[in-house]
């Protein structure tokens, strides 16, 4: 009888058709929990992207600024300490010029029109 149940230990179980179903089953579990876990994420993902397009815009207004204030400062520091730039601004507003001096004027593209 030994040799019987040696026998019948090494043989690999086969438990019929419960022992698929179960595996069926427990996949179909499975899955059912990963797809409730990933539909519940898509709306924060979406978010995530908005925030993300929302950062980038922000960062660049931030440079932006930056950028202005520098050209701001610079054109302060040149008002308060340049007296030829401050006589070519005022020459510029009131459509003066010096001696010998020739005003080259380039028109921008106005808005509206191309």
């Amino acid at each position: 009888m030994s040799a019987a149940r040696s026998d019948f230990r090494s043989a690999p179980y086969s438990g019929g058709i419960w022992h698929s179903l179960n595996r069926f089953l427990f996949t179909l579990i499975v899955l059912t929990v990963l797809t409730t876990i990933g539909y519940r994420m898509m709306p924060e993902l979406g978010k995530r992207k908005e925030q993300l397009a929302r950062l980038e815009e922000l960062k660049a207004k931030v440079e932006k600024m930056k950028q202005d204030l520098v050209r701001n400062e610079r054109e302060e520091n040149a008002l308060k300490h340049d007296q030829e730039y401050i006589g070519l601004i005022a020459r510029d507003r009131l459509d003066l010029m010096k001696e010998g001096e020739t005003i080259y004027r380039l028109e921008g593209q106005k808005p509206g029109t191309r």
